[in-house]
Formats: C-alpha cells, sequence, structure tokens
C-alpha cells in the first residue's frame, strides 16, 4: 500500500507522467496507469484518497471475498479435540459436516483452523542480562567409552551449562545423571568460568528437583545447598516446557554438533581420556567466531557475563547428600547399615541426615544434634557417651580396673574375690554385675562385715552374691574365729563332696 500511496502523490501532487511515475518507483507502466484509473473511479479526489487510511484505501482499490454465509467451525473446540489421542481434522470435519447441511469442504475448514492456531503462537522473546542466568541439562547423544580388557562399550552422558548472555559453552562427560555427577558437574563448570550466575535454569530432572510442580517445585536437598554455598537461585523451567530453558536446548544442540559428533573419530577407554578431548573440542569451540557479532563466545563471556556474575567462594563445594530417618528407642539412626546415636531425649522423632566428607551429621529442625565420623563396619553402632541416659553411662562406665579399685578400698580379701570373678568368667563384662552386687552389699553391712564374708567366700570357694548375702544376714561372719570354719553348702556333714566320688571312681 506504500507504493499506491506514493504513486497516487506524484499522479496528482507531483503532476509527473505515468513513465516518470514507473520508472521512480520501479513499477510497470500498466500497473500505475491502473492505479489512476482506480483513483478516478473511486470518486474521491486525489487529497481525500492520500488521506485515507491503508485499510480504506485498499477496501476502495480491491475488491475482496464477502464472507461466506456457511457456518464457521469453532476453532477453540477443534483444538482442544485435536489434543488429544487420536483425533484427526479429518474426525473433526467428519463430525462438523454432521451437525450442518451446508458446512465447508475439508480444505477450507483446514484453512479456517490453521489461521485459528497461528493467531495462538505468540511467543515472549528473552532478553538475556550479564551474568544473571545460566543454563543447564543434559545431552541425548552420548558418547561411548569401551572397556580395554573386555572391549564392551559403554555410553556415557554429557553435561552441559550455558551462560544466557554470551552463550559460552561448558560441557563434561560423566557415568550418569546422579546426583553426586550432577551437583560436581556445577561445581567443576563453576571452576572452568572463574564465576557462578546469579540464577541457574535446570530441567526437572530427580537429580535437581525431587517434585515438579509449575508454581511451587521442591528442590533436592544436596542441591538447594549446593545453590546456597555458591550463593545462585534455581529457576527450574515449567514441566513439559522446554522454551523456558531454550538457551540450553541451542546449547546442547551445538556442543553435538560441534563437539560429540567430532568424537566418532576416535575410542576412548576412560572417562578421563573423554573429557581430554572434550575439553580441547570445547576451547576450540568457544574460541571459535561468531557470525553475526564476528566474536567469540569467550570474549562476550569476558565482556558481559563475567563482570556481573557472583564471584566464586573460597571454599569449594563438599559434596553431600541428605535422607529422613527416624530415631529408634535405641537413640540411634540408620544410615548405610551402620548405626549412629542422637541425644535419647529424641527417640521416636524424625530427623533428617547429612553424610559426606567422611561424616555423618543428624539434623532435627535445622539444628545439629549429632556428629559422628562415618563408619564402614555393617550393623555396628557409633554410640557417645553425652547421647545416653545417666543410667546408661554409669552402666557402661564400669571396668575392671574400676571395680578392683573399689574392691581395695574395702579389703584385701574382698579384692581377691572380685579377682576370681573376672579370672573364671568366660567373657570379663559377665562378671560386672556380681562383682557390683558383691561391692554393695557393703552399704548395708559395712565393710568390715563384707571383708570378713569374702574371706569365708573365699574359704569355701562359693562365690555367688546369694551365697555372701545369706553369710552376712545369718551373721555367720560375726561368729568367732577359733569355732572353725562356719558351715555352708560346701562344708556341711551331709555332703559327701568330690573325694568321695574320686574314691568310688577308682574302685
Amino acid at each position: 500500500m506504500r507504493k499506491i500511496k506514493e504513486c497516487l502523490r506524484l499522479f496528482f501532487e507531483g503532476h509527473l507522467s505515468r513513465n516518470q511515475i514507473a520508472k521512480a518507483l520501479s513499477l510497470s507502466r500498466s500497473t500505475v496507469q491502473e492505479y489512476c484509473r482506480r483513483s478516478q473511479c473511486s470518486g474521491l479526489s486525489g487529497t481525500e484518497l492520500l488521506a485515507l487510511p491503508e485499510t480504506e484505501l485498499k477496501r476502495r482499490f480491491f475488491k475482496t471475498n464477502p464472507e461466506s454465509k456457511r457456518p464457521a467451525p469453532d476453532g477453540a473446540y477443534i483444538h482442544a479435540e485435536a489434543r488429544r489421542r487420536g483425533v484427526t481434522l479429518m474426525l473433526l470435519w467428519e463430525e462438523y459436516k454432521k451437525e450442518h447441511a451446508d458446512a465447508l469442504g475439508y480444505t477450507q475448514f483446514c484453512e479456517r483452523y490453521h489461521a485459528f492456531n497461528n493467531s495462538l503462537k505468540v511467543y515472549l522473546r528473552q532478553t538475556h542480562v550479564g551474568g544473571e542466568r545460566a543454563y543447564v541439562d543434559y545431552s541425548g547423544f552420548r558418547p561411548k567409552v569401551v572397556d580395554l580388557e573386555t572391549g564392551e562399550e559403554r555410553p556415557v552422558e554429557i553435561f552441559v551449562l550455558c551462560w544466557g548472555a554470551s552463550h559460552c559453552l561448558y560441557a563434561e562427560a560423566q557415568e550418569s545423571q546422579s546426583l553426586e555427577n550432577w551437583v560436581m558437574g556445577h561445581v567443576r563448570a563453576f571452576e572452568f568460568f572463574g564465576a557462578v550466575p546469579h540464577g541457574l535454569v535446570p530441567d526437572n530432572l530427580k537429580a535437581a528437583v525431587t517434585r515438579a510442580h509449575r508454581y511451587d517445585p521442591d528442590i533436592n536437598a544436596t542441591y538447594c545447598a549446593l545453590a546456597e554455598h555458591y550463593g545462585f537461585a534455581v529457576l527450574p523451567a515449567r514441566p513439559y516446557k522446554p522454551k523456558d530453558k531454550a538457551k540450553a536446548e541451542v546449547g546442547v544442540q551445538i556442543v553435538q554438533r560441534w563437539i560429540v559428533a567430532a568424537l566418532r573419530h576416535y575410542v576412548f577407554h576412560s572417562i578421563s581420556q573423554l573429557n581430554a578431548k572434550i575439553r580441547e573440542l570445547l576451547n576450540a569451540l568457544n574460541e571459535r567466531p561468531m557470525q553475526r557479532l564476528k566474536k567469540t563466545r569467550w570474549e562476550l563471556f569476558l565482556e558481559w557475563d563475567l563482570p556481573k556474575a557472583l564471584p566464586l567462594p573460597k571454599d569449594r563445594f563438599v559434596f553431600h547428600t541428605w535422607q529422613k530417618a527416624k530415631v529408634g528407642i535405641d537413640y540411634c539412626v540408620q544410615v548405610d547399615k551402620h548405626y549412629y546415636s542422637a541425644p535419647y531425649i529424641h527417640a521416636g522423632r524424625e530427623v533428617d541426615v547429612r553424610q559426606g566428607d567422611g561424616k555423618v551429621e543428624v539434623f532435627l529442625k535445622g539444628e545439629r544434634l549429632a556428629l559422628h565420623v562415618r563408619s564402614s563396619v555393617p550393623y555396628g553402632y557409633s554410640i557417645l557417651s553425652e547421647h545416653m541416659p545417666e543410667r546408661h553411662r554409669k552402666h557402661l562406665s564400669w571396668t575392671p580396673h574400676r571395680l578392683l579399685a573399689w574392691a581395695e578400698k574395702i579389703g584385701p580379701h574382698t579384692r581377691r574375690l572380685i579377682e576370681e570373678l573376672l579370672r573364671k568368667k568366660t567373657h570379663v563384662e559377665m562378671a560386672y554385675r556380681p562383682a557390683l552386687g558383691i561391692l554393695r552389699l557393703s552399704d548395708a553391712y559395712g565393710k568390715p562385715r563384707l571383708e570378713k564374708a569374702s574371706w569365708m567366700a573365699l574359704e569355701s570357694q562359693c562365690l555367688r552374691v546369694a551365697h555372701i548375702t545369706q553369710i552376712l544376714k545369718r551373721g555367720l561372719d560375726k561368729a568367732p574365729e577359733d569355732a572353725g570354719p562356719a558351715k555352708t553348702v560346701a562344708t556341711s556333714e551331709n555332703v559327701r563332696g568330690a573325694a568321695y566320688f574320686q574314691e568310688r571312681m577308682a574302685l
């Protein structure tokens, strides 16, 4: 319409000939002749025609097809139904034709629907600010590592990080998409660039997002710790919305074309060999000038992203994992077939357990309750004394040395009695309770009497707690020394003893 208005201006106001107008506007003389004829047939003057809007001028100059009186299909309904599995436009047209006797043909039906569908496709162009965001994803194309001994081929993953403004790339090979590989891939990428973006846009893989949601996704606890350590925000893409991370999609495509495709001529026997070659190709890719900007990705990164990005922290992130656990009645939590203690007052409560860097930590609502050195002993126990109740600490505090020291304070016979108890038991721990039972008799009967009772027990070789208790209860320890030894079960007249049976065996 611009050339039509210019043609009319030159004709009415410039008073040029048709040949001159045709040469000036690069139009054929017949076209200029037709425009002038239609202007004269419109019934309006040149000034009135030039004042008309383009839509009105087009309506007067060109006849438009009248609107069809046939019923138009419902574009919104067709668009919704076409998204169902197995539903085609042909099926929808046949249903539309059954409802209307004077329905449109199939071609017109499809054209109307496509016009409606194209009106819906309006996209927001993203503006990337330097240092603001980076995008991470895994490549769908996976190179292979060949086992040197068996010749078995093993596919590996390609981790890709792309900066939003400069489109500078980082890529590396990983064994799998495990949580540790995912997190440490970020750490190595940050160290490669020497900077951290203010926000990271990942996909909804489990290592990043434990529960995907359009508005409120749950971020993996270890990934949250990584973000907290480096100071960036995790901004997951919406589920099934790849345009939210279009930069990552394009970055992965570039890595596939310029790095993964170039690896097809090589054979690698380890991840380290593969990553060495990837780093070589990656540096060449980042140093290649871009067609439009005439600068390399690395130059753009240094100019746009690096000055506004976050600096690296002093300490490198240490990988650790989180898990939920319940403190048992033995005030221990189970972590990888080993038991670690927590304060006994939290028995029965659900806690968070963090393990990494050779440590196991127990948290309750963000407060650390316990810190243990990680142990690999299966079904073993790591219990700290400060986590025990008072009575448990007292029970475990008894040792042979402490028992003998207590007995020494009572007398030499009592010490010898305790020594005999410790010696006769298969395991020394089995003597703890009997020894405590004997030593505590001094509280009720006094140390002198227990010392005399211990002598009598050693003489009769009856070292049971019940036997010594009977001596004290019956007052046998108070008998005069010239009365001879007290008659006990071992010294009674009606007990034949071992000598009797030895004589019978000799006969």
